[in-house]
């Protein structure tokens, strides 16, 4: 089995590790972290093979805009996901805004995303679950 691999581009804070890539993860998604947009743009030349990019619009080293628009030069078919607090950004360049830090909106958007990797996922989950 194959698993969608999502890059998280999140805030850093001192002693912290992503909260959303361990939410992610809890739907057995792949997830590289970067923790600013010039390590973001690196990792995306280093791993292309990514389903999709979920951004943080608080990005310290460079707007949220000008980030999205560097990540569709490179991967223009690749899906951008920014997340905001309501009315705080706006990022026409990305193909989905989040405006809510609610993790289940966040999931049924990445499982929108990949519907046949997610099935497969899911019937892996249940055969795993009635062997018990």
């Amino acid at each position: 089995m194959i698993r969608p691999c999502f890059l998280v581009i999140d805030r850093e804070y001192s002693g912290s590790i992503s909260t959303r890539k361990l939410v992610i993860e809890t739907s057995k998604f792949n997830v590289i972290t970067a923790y600013s947009a010039v390590e973001a743009l690196a990792t995306v030349q280093s791993f292309p093979n990514i389903n999709g990019v979920v951004l943080d619009a608080g990005v310290h080293d460079m707007t949220c805009c000008d980030l999205v628009a560097r990540l569709k030069e490179l991967h223009p078919a690749k899906p951008v996901i920014v997340i905001s607090a309501p009315g705080t950004h706006e990022c026409p360049q990305a193909d989905h805004l989040l405006e809510s830090f609610e993790p289940v909106k966040l999931l049924a958007l990445l499982k929108q995303l990949t519907p046949i990797e997610t099935a497969v996922i899911e019937r892996h989950n249940e055969e795993l679950s009635n062997t018990r």
